[in-house]
Formats: C-alpha cells, sequence, structure tokens
C-alpha cells in the first residue's frame, strides 16, 4: 500500500508506492518570463522617471493588456530621458528671461543688389564653380514636412505645382544640381566633363522618410547617382504640458512631434554625417527648405560671395515688402553682438515701421527666406553648441492626447538658431520673383500657393526667353500664364540664345533640349 509523500511544487501530495514505474507527473506550467515582469512597471524604469517627474506615464499601467504594457514600456526605454529633461528644463527656464536690445544689421554686413558690380558677379560665379568641380561643396535639404496644409499626404518635395512639364519640386531642384555639376565640370581647366559631383543631403522625417526614398527611386534620382543622395531624418521629441510632465496621446503612447527643422542639426551629429562630409572633401554647405519653386540649388555666386567673405554662416535675403510683413527679419542681437532672426510677432510695431534716412529703406527689412551657406567647421561648432544649450522654442499647441486634443506645448529648433554661435555672417540680398516662389498653402489660400509659385516660375522663364531673342503667343493675358524652361537647359537664365533666338514659343508651354 502507498503511502502519502512530500508536496509536488504546485503544492498537491505526491502518493508514493502505487506504482513504481508511473512517470513522474509533470512540473507546472510556469508563466512566461515576460509576462511577469510586466505584472507591475519594470522598477528601474520607474525610478528613472521618478528621477525626472514622470512617473505619470505609468498611471493607466492596470488597465493595459500585456502587449499594451510591452508598447509602454518599449515606447519610454526608446526616449533619451536624461536628454529629453535637460531640454524641458532649459526651455522652461529661458521662457520670459530679458534678451539683449536688437539693432539694425550694420550696412558692411549686407550684398545688396544697387552696389554689386558685374565684375564682382562673375569673379563669384567663377569661384563657385571652381569650389564646385574641387568637391567641395554639399547640399543640404530640408524636407521633414508633409503636403498637408496643399491637400496631400506626400512629402511636400513631391508635390506637382502645375507646370507644364509636370515636375515636382524635387525634380526642379534635382535638374537644377545637375546643370550646375555640368556647369562646373565645364569650368575647368582641362575642360572636364565629369570632374564635378555635389552631394545631396536629404532631411526627412519619421513621417515622410520611407515616402521621400521611395519616390526617389520611382524616379531614378532624378538623373542623378544613387549614390549622390544621402537620406537622414530628424528627430522627435515629446510634448509637454505647461508644467513639463509628458503628453500621453495614448495609454500607452507618449505624444511626440518633430523637433522643428532646426533638428537638422541634431540629426546630423548624431547620424555622423558631419564626418562623412569631411571624409568627403566637403568644405561648404548650401542649406535651403523644399518648399520653394524658384531655390536656386548649389548657386555659384552665392557660394563664390560666401567664399571671399570668409565668414562662417550667411543667408540670402530679400527686402520686407512692407512694415508689417510677416516675415523673420536679421537683426544684431546687442551692442556688436552677432546676427540672428527675430519673427515679426517679436518685432516692435514701432520698430518695424522705422525708416533708415540715409538708404530709404526700413531699418529691420532684411527678410529670412531660409536659403543659408555654412562652413563645415560652422556646423560642428554648432551641433555642439545648440546640444550643450538644449534651448528649445515652445509653441502652445493642441496636442492629440488620452483626453481628446488638449493644449500643450511643443518643442522645436529653428534653422536660424545657428546665427547666434556664428563668430561672422554675410547677407545677400536677392530678387523675390527671381530665387522666391514658397509653397506653403493650399490652392485658394491669399499666398504662397502652389498656383501663385507656377506663376512666379512661368513670368521669371517668360523674361529670360525674351531677353534671350525668343517670341511668345499666348491665349490668356501674358500675366497669368508664361513658359517653362527645363532647369537642363538654364541655370538662371543663361545660354538660351541657340534656342530662342528667333524663335515663338506658345505660352503655357516647357522649353528644353
Amino acid at each position: 500500500m502507498g503511502y502519502l509523500g512530500p508536496l509536488w511544487p504546485d503544492n498537491s501530495l505526491a502518493v508514493i508506492g502505487f506504482d513504481a514505474n508511473a512517470p513522474l507527473p509533470p512540473p507546472p506550467l510556469q508563466q512566461p518570463p515576460q509576462q511577469l515582469l510586466l505584472q507591475q512597471p519594470p522598477q528601474a524604469l520607474l525610478e528613472r522617471l521618478k528621477d525626472y517627474g514622470q512617473e505619470d506615464v505609468f498611471a493607466l499601467w492596470d488597465e493595459l493588456s500585456h502587449e499594451e504594457r510591452d508598447l509602454l514600456v518599449k515606447d519610454i526605454e526608446s526616449l533619451d530621458l536624461s536628454r529629453v529633461d535637460r531640454i524641458i528644463r532649459c526651455s522652461l527656464r529661458s521662457q520670459g528671461l530679458p534678451a539683449a536690445a536688437i539693432e539694425p544689421v550694420p550696412e558692411s554686413c549686407v550684398s545688396t543688389l544697387e552696389e554689386r558690380t558685374l565684375d564682382e558677379r562673375e569673379r563669384w560665379w567663377k569661384t563657385g564653380l571652381k569650389a564646385i568641380s574641387d568637391g567641395n561643396l554639399a547640399v543640404l535639404l530640408l524636407s521633414g514636412g508633409q503636403g498637408t496644409r496643399l491637400g496631400s499626404s506626400d512629402p511636400k518635395g513631391c508635390v506637382n505645382i502645375g507646370l507644364p512639364s509636370g515636375k515636382s519640386l524635387f525634380q526642379l531642384q534635382a535638374e537644377r544640381m545637375l546643370h550646375v555639376q555640368r556647369l562646373a565640370a565645364q569650368a575647368t581647366t582641362d575642360n572636364s566633363t565629369s570632374s564635378a559631383s555635389i552631394h545631396w543631403y536629404v532631411m526627412t522625417s519619421p513621417f515622410t522618410d520611407e515616402a521621400t526614398r521611395n519616390f526617389f527611386e520611382s524616379q531614378k534620382y532624378f538623373g542623378l547617382e544613387a549614390n549622390q543622395v544621402t537620406f537622414f531624418h530628424q528627430g522627435t521629441i515629446p510634448c509637454i504640458s505647461k508644467d513639463g510632465r509628458f503628453v500621453m496621446e495614448t495609454p500607452y503612447r507618449v505624444s511626440k512631434a518633430p523637433d522643428g527643422n532646426g533638428g537638422v542639426y541634431a540629426a546630423l551629429r548624431s547620424s555622423h554625417l558631419l564626418e562623412d562630409m569631411s571624409a568627403r572633401g566637403i568644405k561648404y554647405i548650401d542649406c535651403y527648405g523644399v518648399d520653394n519653386a524658384l531655390v536656386r540649388v548649389a548657386d555659384p555666386t552665392f557660394l563664390g560671395y560666401f567664399i571671399d567673405k570668409g565668414v562662417s554662416a550667411a543667408a540670402k535675403v530679400v527686402r520686407k515688402a512692407y512694415p508689417q510683413e510677416k516675415v523673420g527679419v536679421f537683426v544684431r542681437r546687442g551692442k556688436g553682438g552677432p546676427l540672428t532672426v527675430v519673427e515679426y510677432s517679436e518685432l516692435d510695431p514701432s520698430l518695424a515701421s522705422d525708416i533708415n534716412q540715409v538708404t530709404g529703406r526700413l531699418r529691420f527689412c532684411w527678410s529670412n527666406v531660409c536659403l543659408h551657406m555654412f562652413t563645415l567647421d560652422f556646423l560642428n561648432q554648432v551641433a555642439n553648441g545648440l546640444e550643450k544649450d538644449s534651448i528649445y522654442h515652445l509653441a502652445e499647441k493642441k496636442i492629440p492626447s488620452i483626453h481628446g486634443h488638449t493644449m500643450g506645448l511643443k518643442m522645436e529648433q529653428f534653422i536660424f538658431d545657428a546665427f547666434p554661435y556664428a563668430p561672422s555672417t554675410a547677407l545677400f540680398e536677392i530678387l523675390r520673383e527671381e530665387e522666391f516662389a514658397p509653397v506653403k498653402n493650399g490652392n485658394g489660400s491669399n499666398f504662397d500657393t502652389p498656383d501663385s509659385a507656377r506663376l512666379l516660375v512661368l513670368r521669371l522663364h517668360a523674361r529670360w526667353v525674351v531677353a534671350a531673342g525668343g517670341f511668345l503667343t499666348h491665349s490668356v493675358p501674358l500675366y497669368a500664364t508664361g513658359v517653362e524652361v527645363s532647369p537642363l537647359c538654364s541655370y538662371a537664365g543663361e545660354n538660351l540664345e541657340a534656342i530662342c533666338r528667333g524663335r515663338t514659343f506658345h505660352a503655357p508651354c516647357e522649353i528644353s533640349f
């Protein structure tokens, strides 16, 4: 007869002696380690969150499924909590601090259109082409935005503004680079046709990265070599309440937003692309925003001016159209201080209307249009300086949260945040109608639409054709139409006589080889 033995691990009694040959019962099923782990928030992670006052992210832990708990833990672990905490504290602390008084940009810092001589323009053009042929220039494109306000979820660079060619913004810009490469190669002493190559660094966002890459691939990189283009994406950063707490988009995900076009500096640093530029022999970086249909990508004249001035940073500027125009302007911050940009909302109306009695211009007249040039050494300095200072602009916005859309703060940096770090900055005046056709709002808005940008392109190119000896016919008033000159034919209106002289073109049309 058997007897009662010791307890099994499941607390049932083991009966010994009934059948010596019977197999032992299996051990009890054990719960998977991950599920055991996630019965409670991971203690080490919870302690870190408490250190930064963010433990509320686990407030709804008990209501989450195992899968949702896992997603929440992974979401929090993806954040550099010490960096984010530093940014939050520095940014909140900087609000309301007095800033140094602003002064107008000194005239010596600006190359104005009326003062620029033909000899200077020709010298700068040749200097720029030489630097490009030597492989010293890279182009940095800020293209993280979606075309939401244009009625599209595609990356903004994919937008077709309705030109006769149907080309996207990306294609127009790529073809201008191709043309400059050809001009630079032809300008070398041996008249080579293959030495010049411009590397294109394209900053996307987590929301546009895959679509941008796919678009470039589907369009065969618009004629560029695939290895000429490097994609990288800007970061995101948590949205916060006014007291600095994370806003939860769902019970298991922190609400995040892109860190602004100024996030390019941190992204270049973290992606090790500054080292990549150095390894390629790049010395100068032409930086611009994607939403400009007339941007002169890799402009040799601007590059030559930049090299000639020997400065760390430069920007193309246009004159304000009127005192209350809603554009940021360059100013000098403090007596003898650095040049920087102030938004229109920061400029007192009396200062905005003040006239320089010597020049007859507004004292604060140089508008920022996101067309910049930097040295590589300066980009390294800026990336490190901005990271150390960790001050972001705070914008009160409606933020998606578990309570619906709630008011909170988005944190971002702007591309012009670099300028206060520059030991020297030069400004280069351009004409709006030649180089600035912004595409920011959907058709039907009052300004900066695809339609308005298309007309600016058509009108400029019509002037090129007439200046080259061509003729235009049109079925509608000429102010409402024009012609499109392919960037592969001409970069800035040059060398069109052979194509246009004595010929008649019916607008609208594309002129190409």
